[in-house]
């Protein structure tokens, strides 16, 4: 399926967050999280409990990208640029973005940013993400997406996405954005511009994953900056 990129813009300025429904078939979903237990195409593993990030876990994976993560990190990241050009614009931030994900790549490289970010995260019950941010380094991209890859209802309970919003001298809103398996959140890493009476200003965002009720949860995670 291919995103309404402009509703999906619309939505990001609005809400600060774009859902794009059915972006994966579900055969793409089963197999991707099948792929957890195939250590050779990971990097590293992190234990969330043992550095405060929440419950669960997740892994890195490893160049080359499996070909259905590393097509949708290219597919997303074109119509993404455009937007995050504007959002710079709009904030005075001087850095643009090339319309092709290999120049950034290039660019993230040469600042040494040289390991891949893409992720699968897996949650049982008990398990959750603390509120966090994804910088990785010098550059940083400012949207990210997450795709579920399981059945709410069916193959687990709980586990919503959550997303907070944090404007100045106001107390902090939260997004709960509902998800079904294939389905895709698109959100900023880590500020996104607002319009006030005053002008555009900035407001710090983080996002994270309520408590699992029941069973197995699995997300693929699209990061677009490399890691130092």
């Amino acid at each position: 399926m291919t995103p309404d990129w402009q509703r999906v813009e619309e939505d990001l300025d609005a809400f600060g967050c774009a859902r794009v429904q059915g972006l994966l078939a579900p055969d793409d979903c089963a197999s991707l999280a099948a792929a957890y237990d195939d250590a050779g195409l990971f990097r590293s593993r992190i234990v969330m409990a043992r550095h405060g990030f929440g419950r669960g876990e997740y892994q890195y994976f490893r160049y080359p990208l499996p070909d259905p993560v590393q097509a949708l990190r290219t597919a997303l990241y074109g119509p993404l640029a455009a937007i995050a050009n504007r959002w710079h614009a709009a904030l005075g931030i001087g850095e643009r973005y090339p319309s092709r994900h290999a120049e950034y790549v290039a660019r993230c490289h040469a600042a040494g940013q040289l390991r891949p970010t893409p992720l699968l995260l897996r949650y049982g019950e008990g398990d959750y993400n603390c509120l966090h941010q994804d910088l990785y380094g010098e550059h940083v991209f400012p949207l990210q997406a997450a795709l579920l890859l399981s059945r709410p209802g069916a193959d687990f309970t709980g586990g919503e996405f959550v997303l907070t919003e944090q404007r100045p001298r106001m107390q902090s809103r939260a997004e709960v954005v509902p998800l079904e398996q294939g389905d895709c959140v698109i959100f900023p890493v880590h500020h996104r511009p607002v319009h006030g009476t005053r002008g555009v200003y900035r407001v710090n965002m983080r996002h994270g994953v309520s408590r699992l009720r029941s069973g197995s949860r699995h997300t693929l995670g699209i990061i677009f900056h490399d890691a130092t």
